[in-house]
């Protein structure tokens, strides 16, 4: 069983880097997690919400992809409540 929210810091990664933890997260993730939270920062820019969007919008355990709780932060839901 693992956590019903999986929090990633992906500052400082590059794009490549970025993907391969979260692709490792999301085969790590099970029935019991609904959220993958990635903190990926905003002041330097947007490449890494931008790279979550477009990898991410399709993925097969991705229902939706929403913003986080400040703008450097974006919201993985694998399953609703």
């Amino acid at each position: 069983m693992s956590d019903p929210i999986i929090t990633i810091d992906l500052h400082g990664l590059f794009q490549e880097e970025a993907i391969k933890v979260i692709d490792k997260a999301l085969k790590k993730a099970d029935d019991s997690t609904y959220q993958i939270k990635l903190i990926h920062g905003y002041n330097r820019g947007t490449s890494l919400k931008d790279m979550i969007v477009d990898e991410y919008r399709y993925h097969p355990k991705v229902v939706r992809i929403q913003p986080g709780d400040n703008l450097g932060t974006t919201i993985l839901v694998l399953r609703e409540l």
